[in-house]
């Protein structure tokens, strides 16, 4: 197996990108999940138009309020990403980060003025737009800043920041809502992408960039506005890419959205209660986060290719998903105790996110810097619409039919890599124009 080339000069300033790459998703998912934190009180606002009884999770309704926004947020997202990949690369970087960070801090505070289910439903839509450009934007920034060996560590370091805001967020949304009101929540949140806007236009990304000689880049650059983009989009390669985001993204919604309800609705923890058994899943998920993305760069020094670096961290971590099937059984197991289903959660949690770091990293090594945000993009607009769909199917199946909804998310990540090396069986070679 050919061993990747180490690049011969690569500042270390690359790794304080990273840490603000790791503040700014941090801040994204904070912002996307004050909403399901903070859904159990909403049950007490009368004049929201609020249904209670319409979001148990025993129930069979499709048309509750609660999943309804949420798929409103994952179809604005999907758009978003469509649009946000091909902005962030004509802009560059610095400049598509920072419109995309300015639009869903707006839109986050705006949620503390609605007043009525609909006034969800726009926020929401507001929200999605914007932090659809957080991953191109950041995917871009790691490919134009690390080697291939070291994507993957840099991807799951700053894709962490979704498992860190778990950490903080319930304390800060519970601690906000107890002294201030569910709305001062979204302002709290909010608020925190000003701060990491103020950093982002200081710090002088196009001065000290390293060249894409530095990085060994392995292919020649056109210039973006020469890729068309249905000739980046018409490839194996970013079919390959985006249909393992569509198949695999709609799981990590799941745990994402529905994790605190389950705690709530199948073992009666309220917000504070669920806490600990939250941070744990969002641990583990940061530590297969940072160990799934540095393993496939562990294997290419150890003189993996590429390719095989990337698909063996992939199949690893596809393995590890697949015990999340046990989930609806081990209750009548282990009655009222939820530590059993937490650790089956944050396994394929932690197996989710290192996956994810080393599938975002394949944009690297199959296209050049200059598309990377558009692949992304369209990857991520397919992972949203699998996770509209997969919410869809969770709302109508998870009280009928559980085990369903379980064997799904445990085995989906395995026919993901089935269809990727069949479309793409070599990465890290150059592109071709055939392909």
């Amino acid at each position: 197996m050919a061993a990747v080339t180490r690049p011969s000069n690569s500042s270390n300033l690359r790794w304080v990108v990273c840490f603000l790459l790791f503040l700014a998703t941090t801040i994204n998912y904070m912002d996307r999940s004050v909403f399901s934190l903070i859904e159990p009180v909403l049950h007490g606002v009368s004049f929201m138009g609020w249904n209670p009884a319409a979001d148990k999770f025993h129930q069979p309704v499709f048309d509750n309020n609660f999943g309804n926004v949420v798929i409103f947020f994952q179809i604005a997202y999907g758009i978003g990403l469509l649009i946000s990949g091909r902005v962030v690369d004509r802009l560059g970087t610095k400049a598509g980060y920072a419109i995309a960070i300015a639009v869903w801090g707006l839109a986050s505070m705006s949620h503390s003025l609605v007043t009525s289910v609909v006034g969800f439903y726009i926020a929401r839509v507001c929200l999605g737009l914007g932090e659809a450009g957080n991953f191109p934007a950041a995917i871009k920034a790691t490919s134009e800043w690390f080697p291939s060996e070291e994507r993957g560590l840099a991807t799951g370091l700053f894709n962490s920041g979704a498992n860190f805001s778990a950490l903080i967020a319930p304390l800060l949304v519970s601690a906000v809502t107890l002294h201030f009101g569910w709305r001062y929540a979204f302002v709290a949140t909010g608020s925190m992408g000003v701060g990491w806007l103020v950093l982002w236009l200081l710090f002088p990304y196009a001065k000290l960039r390293p060249s894409q000689d530095t990085l060994t880049q392995q292919y020649v650059a056109l210039p973006v506005e020469k890729q068309g983009f249905l000739s980046i989009l018409f490839t194996r390669r970013a079919w390959a890419f985006a249909l393992g985001k569509g198949l695999t993204d709609g799981v990590w919604w799941f745990y994402l959205f529905y994790l605190p309800q389950f705690l709530n609705r199948n073992y009666g923890l309220e917000l504070r209660a669920q806490y600990w058994f939250l941070v744990t899943v969002y641990l583990f998920s940061s530590v297969g986060s940072i160990f799934g993305g540095a393993l496939s760069g562990i294997l290419m020094k150890r003189g993996f290719s590429i390719n095989a670096g990337r698909k063996v961290a992939m199949l690893s971590m596809a393995i590890c998903v697949i015990p999340i099937i046990f989930v609806p059984h081990v209750g009548s197991l282990f009655v009222n105790n939820p530590w059993p289903a937490t650790a089956l959660f944050a396994l394929a949690a932690a197996a989710h996110q290192g996956w994810s770091a080393n599938l975002f990293s394949t944009t690297g090594d199959m296209f050049p810097s200059s598309a990377v945000s558009t692949v992304v993009g369209f990857g991520g607009a397919m992972g949203a619409l699998g996770g509209a769909v997969f919410t869809a199917v969770v709302k109508k199946n998870l009280s009928l039919h559980p085990t369903l909804i379980f064997t799904m998310a445990g085995t989906v990540y395995l026919l993901a890599l089935v269809i990727m090396h069949l479309l793409v069986p070599r990465m890290g070679r150059p592109l071709e124009a055939t392909e």
